[in-house]
């Protein structure tokens, strides 16, 4: 094997992978690799199962690297790796920048910052600094602060000054800007058309920004950027990582790829092949281990960067100076790990956040009665969500609105249940019993057809209907009344309830 013969070169090439890996306690493989050199690991919702266990599983990492990088992608919001298996008690990034309260941004971060410092985890891959100017983006929405630029960068400082005020290494992502693409990288090779002009003044302010709040840590995205590079994605691309990032904006810290199992690499490249292009390419950190997490893929990576620098395709110093960057991170992010996290803001700052950032619109049906008076019965339309987020992760309103409201009945309907079209819309829109107001809730209407469509059915036979959208809002605002979470969090979806009942008031 290229590991056992090129024992230094493989010990570079262990330092520069981040890999994810099964189970809630450390497996035989990973003691092995980070002995050979491994100096990151990722953590997903597999892992985690509740704080103890996480806190035992990090202190084991530990006993075998000190100076270890224990990642994980905890966005708050919809991506949520820590509450999947409950819905996060924060609201996401939109939510945020639709209350446009910086403090309240930073007091989340610093929240999220101290849970994760509890836990032992060092780097998270947050902030989202991609700029969402496309409503049909099927892979960030929400999860941008929104659709102006000025409002995502001064959010991502925030981020970035409250998740490291509590001791975690923050990382801004996905470089060079994810928000105007219609194709999600996790399936397909996405690509920005606008020209580098237009770039510097919309996409990466954000980027600048949280580099200016003393980020150290940037992810680049799987696009393709004509405007810098017409032949490889940004990961992969020289001109992005050295001339753009390094050189025009002077950025110094550790650039990690984004998962590299990902089919905008992956299909065109193959695993080893994008995970060398990107070292190549000036990238210091492999991020790996969403659907390879086992120690032969592992191993893989490490042989093809070993085999590429001894067939010349990956220059010796390239790899060195990716593994020093990595250990330099992994210092200082330890010694930010061993700093006090200080006292909580305020308890239930998630909580708060989410209702602050309910919106409220009255259509011309007034004589709906707002907040409700009788038990709803709900109806909720749920859409394929992207690999980004745990597919189990709870959302809705229905649930928090049978506590609110005892009585209360609802559905769940995806695309292939609505295949029957107007049959099933009748029946959903005169079920219950006549005088029980119906509350029909969507998940980015906008960018599915079908929901659209059934919505404006639903609407259509039940004029008095109240609509929740827990996405990007966008488009008409159909229904009587229409409340905008600006995402599909616990604590959204029980703000949304709340002000359906009356319990808070609506924005």
């Amino acid at each position: 094997m290229a590991e056992s013969s090129h024992p230094r070169l493989s010990r570079l090439a262990h330092t520069v992978l981040q890999p994810g890996f099964e189970g809630t306690t450390v497996p035989d493989w990973v003691r092995r690799r980070i002995s050979e050199g491994l100096t990151s690991v990722v953590l997903f919702a597999r892992n985690i199962h509740g704080p103890e266990q996480v806190a035992a599983l990090t202190t084991a990492l530990y006993a075998e690297n000190p100076a270890l990088v224990v990642a994980v992608d905890e966005e708050a919001g919809d991506v949520t790796r820590l509450e999947a298996r409950t819905g996060a008690s924060r609201p996401g990034n939109l939510a945020l920048g639709t209350l446009d309260d910086i403090d309240i941004t930073e007091q989340v971060a610093r929240d999220v910052g101290r849970e994760l410092h509890g836990l032992g985890i060092t780097l998270n891959y947050a902030p989202s600094a991609d700029v969402n100017t496309n409503p049909l983006n099927p892979v960030i929405g929400v999860r941008s602060f929104g659709s102006r630029t000025d409002v995502v960068s001064r959010h991502a400082a925030a981020w970035v000054r409250g998740l490291q005020s509590a001791g975690v290494a923050a990382c801004a992502k996905h470089f060079p800007g994810h928000g105007d693409t219609v194709v999600d990288s996790h399936d397909g090779l996405p690509q920005v058309s606008a020209d580098a002009g237009t770039l510097a003044l919309t996409a990466l302010p954000p980027f600048i920004a949280a580099m200016d709040a003393g980020v150290r840590a940037v992810m680049t995205a799987h696009l393709l950027v004509p405007a810098y590079d017409s032949r490889w994605p940004a990961t992969l691309s020289r001109p992005v990582v050295g001339d753009l990032l390094r050189g025009e904006l002077g950025f110094t810290g550790l650039v990690v790829t984004d998962a590299v199992e990902m089919g905008a690499v992956a299909d065109r490249y193959g695993l080893t092949g994008a995970a060398v292009r990107a070292v190549a390419a000036g990238a210091d950190a492999v991020c790996v281990g969403g659907a390879h997490a086992d120690e032969a893929t592992t191993a893989r990576l490490a042989d093809a960067l070993v085999a590429a620098v001894t067939d010349g395709r990956l220059p010796e110093r390239r790899l060195a100076e990716a593994a020093a960057r990595v250990t330099e991170f992994a210092g200082w992010a330890g010694a930010l790990r061993r700093r006090a996290p200080g006292p909580r803001d305020s308890p239930g700052i998630g909580l708060t956040a989410a209702r602050r950032a309910v919106r409220v619109h009255h259509g011309p049906d007034r004589a709906t009665e707002f907040p409700l008076v009788g038990t709803p019965h709900v109806v909720e339309l749920s859409p394929a969500t992207t690999l980004a987020i745990d597919p189990g992760t709870p959302w809705g309103v229905a649930e928090p609105l049978k506590t609110l409201r005892p009585g209360t009945t609802s559905v769940r309907l995806g695309e292939r249940q609505l295949q029957d079209g107007d049959e099933v819309l009748e029946r959903l829109a005169l079920r219950p019993a006549d005088g029980r107001p119906l509350v029909v809730v969507v998940r980015d209407a906008v960018r599915y057809g079908w929901m659209a469509r059934a919505l404006a059915g639903l609407v259509r036979r039940r004029p008095d209907a109240l609509v929740v959208e827990m996405g990007v809002p966008a488009g008409e605002r159909p229904g009587a009344v229409y409340l905008a979470t600006h995402g599909a969090t616990r604590v959204s979806g029980i703000a949304a309830a709340e002000v359906l009942v009356g319990r808070t008031g609506p924005s």
